[in-house]
């Protein structure tokens, strides 16, 4: 057999097999172009993603901008204006280097670049197509700084793009590398959005990292933090990062690492500081760690990987130890303030099982008698909390044998008429249909595997205590007091309800149609929404998300009773519970969401998006309602409902919906030394 011939491969091939080294996924694209974005001075970077960033990919910075000369050549391969020459990798501190990252974009995609340098009287717009200048270069009205547009990503790429996930996978990843650099980069503002919609991700300029944490990750990771700072003159190392204490958890951990200011993986400091945590951690939980390592530039080699996601360092192994006991020093100082309440697992330090349940119940035969500390009441008819703080705790319309409490006049102008239910005695026994969707039995299927079975016995033998507050009540469960936060444990009822009795719902009929258009301005207007007017004119905002609801309508009326005239007014919201009616006034909130952070697209998804939306929004009852009736529907609506169906998650075990405030048998230990 004859030897084949080497050939030179054509240079189109080969820029192509290059940019599918940088650019893998659109993600790997954004993270190029914010990179381009931080070293160019942008104060303000918004990020603008069409179907998970393979359609169209936008972002938008007001940075220095690129020369009018410099359009010519500022996408072909190795043309780059952070270096000059060889020596200069050995001290590089800016994000690109290579002169790859434009250029391998356009190998893959149609790129735009819309630019204005502070010199220049008027931006200027070229296209862009392996590598080349398409067309001539155009003047064009343009603030300072660069616009870059990639569309059609992978369109010369079939297999590339086949083997990509679902958009809205791939705009989980663009959301990940944007929580990133946001955090790291407190200095700038990040706004990312989804074509047409409101943001998902936007912060301030000139913020903390800790505040941008909390904001991008959660309050309850913003909460947990406790900083770590460490200088070290010898090693020429400057650590500063943020971890959570011991007392917080997640079931997948977060891990931010920088070093040089520069987003990679570093495997070795990772395994260090999971293994700290493997100590005070629940088995299969995780912390959330950000860390930023500055070295010496000549002790860093950042040419190790096409995508820079990777790079290798000297004295490795002595920087990871001193990173390691520096974190274990943070946790031990945080381990000491510890509060009373406790987070991990409600009831005590060890699970419950059915033999201590035994020891607490009186019982014939060759029981031991109970003793006087392990007696409990738990009489519906003994006084509740708040006889000792003079209120009363029938509620409004408690004395009509349970009715529906007396409504509490609207307080927006939008929502004038009040929701009706059903009277009782003209409600028809209705026969419970059976979904044979698939989808919904695997979201059901997934509610009970993550079920917490310690919790649901709380939950399913709790004794209703009183109210503490808007947000708090106290229930009893056996010998032990709980703290039980209103809003989360609603919330997860709501959503509950709406998969287990979907396509079953009775109607809350409006007494007037609402103007869903109207509805969508008024939520707009509330800063909550994030809108501001760089998203677009709110009219015109408006008559997409109407037009968006208004195509769903007989999908919501057919399973969830949420019915949406052709003309776009709402007439009736679902029933979840009896005696149950939400409050109106978070409704144009819940009509944007339901328009922009529904994923309509998959069923799956779709279901459990719109039932996480609405759970949401009918758990919002602490705000506006009287305070009598506030009290009367969760005493006699929400808890009973939460004892008869609630399948807790494990999640709520850890996460502060549920603190063990005491223990009869521990305070009677306590009372006898006295």
């Amino acid at each position: 057999m004859d030897p084949g011939v080497i050939r030179k491969l054509d240079e189109v091939v080969v820029n192509r097999i290059a940019a599918g080294e940088i650019i893998q996924r659109p993600a790997n694209a954004l993270k190029e172009m914010i990179e381009n974005s931080l070293d160019a001075k942008a104060t303000s970077i918004t990020i603008t993603v069409k179907a998970g960033g393979l359609r169209s990919l936008q972002i938008q910075d007001n940075g220095t901008g690129i020369r009018r000369e410099d359009l010519g050549i500022v996408c072909e391969r190795f043309t780059t204006s952070k270096l000059q020459s060889f020596d200069d990798l050995s001290s590089i501190s800016t994000y690109g280097f290579r002169g790859e990252a434009l250029a391998s974009i356009s190998h893959v995609a149609h790129l735009t670049i819309v630019t204005k340098t502070k010199h220049e009287k008027c931006a200027y717009k070229a296209c862009y197509e392996d590598g080349k200048l398409k067309g001539d270069i155009k003047p064009i009205a343009g603030n300072q700084g660069t616009q870059i547009t990639v569309d059609e990503l992978f369109y010369n790429v079939p297999m590339r793009k086949q083997a990509l996930k679902t958009p809205n996978e791939e705009f989980q990843r663009i959301s990940d590398v944007v929580s990133r650099y946001a955090v790291h980069n407190p200095h700038a503002c990040f706004i990312l959005k989804k074509f047409g919609e409101t943001a998902t991700i936007r912060t301030q300029a000139k913020t903390t990292v800790a505040h941008n944490i909390g904001a991008i990750y959660g309050a309850g990771i913003g909460k947990a933090l406790v900083p770590i700072e460490l200088r070290d003159e010898v090693m020429q190392l400057t650590v500063e990062g943020y971890v959570t204490n011991v007392n917080f958890s997640l079931k997948k951990g977060i891990s931010l690492m920088f070093i040089n200011h520069r987003a990679v993986e570093c495997s070795a400091l990772k395994k260090a500081i999971d293994a700290i945590y493997a100590v005070y951690l629940p088995k299969g939980s995780a912390p959330f760690v950000y860390l930023s390592l500055e070295l010496n530039p000549q002790n860093v080699d950042v040419n190790v990987h096409p995508t820079k996601h990777e790079v290798h360092f000297l004295h490795e192994e002595e920087i990871v130890e001193k990173v390691k006991l520096l974190v274990e020093r943070a946790l031990l100082g945080g381990n000491a303030a510890r509060s009373y309440t406790q987070a991990l697992l409600p009831g005590a330090t060890q699970p419950l099982d059915s033999s201590k349940v035994n020891e607490s119940m009186v019982g014939g035969g060759d029981e031991k008698p109970r003793l006087d500390y392990k007696f409990v009441r738990t009489s519906h008819s003994v006084q509740k909390l708040e006889k000792f703080f003079n209120i009363s705790g029938s509620g409004a319309g408690s004395s009509a044998g349970g009715g529906v409490p007396m409504k509490e006049e609207p307080q927006d102008e939008v929502v004038e008429p009040k929701l009706t239910q059903p009277s009782p005695s003209r409600k028809k026994k209705v026969v419970k249909r059976e979904t044979r969707l698939h989808s919904i039995h695997t979201l059901r299927q997934q509610v009970e595997s993550d079920g917490d079975e310690n919790l649901r016995k709380i939950f399913r033998e709790l004794t209703y205590v009183g109210t503490i507050d808007r947000e708090q009540v106290l229930i009893q469960y056996d010998t032990k007091m709980y703290l039980s936060k209103v809003q989360p444990i609603a919330e997860e009822l709501f959503y509950q309800l709406l998969l287990f009795n979907f396509g079953n719902f009775e109607r809350l009929t409006l007494s007037e149609p609402l103007d869903l258009k109207r509805l969508v301005h008024a939520g707009l207007d509330d800063p909550a929404s994030g809108y501001t007017e760089e998203d677009g004119p709110a009219d015109e905002l408006a008559d997409v998300i109407v037009q968006k609801l208004v195509s769903k309508a007989p999908v919501l009326r057919e399973y969830y009773n949420l019915s949406i005239r052709e003309d776009g007014f709402l007439e009736s919201l679902p029933k979840l519970l009896d005696n149950y009616i939400t409050s109106l006034v978070f409704l144009p909130m819940y009509v944007i969401r339901l328009a922009t952070d529904v994923e309509w697209e998959e069923e799956q998804e779709c279901f459990r998006t719109f039932s996480r939306e609405t759970a949401h929004f009918f758990s919002r009852i602490a705000l506006t309602k009287p305070e009598k009736e506030y009290r009367w529907e969760l005493e006699h609506v929400l808890y009973p409902a939460v004892r008869n169906y609630l399948i807790p998650p494990k999640e709520m075990a850890k996460n502060g919906s549920l603190l063990q405030l005491a223990s009869l048998p521990e305070l009677y230990r306590v009372f006898e030394r006295c």
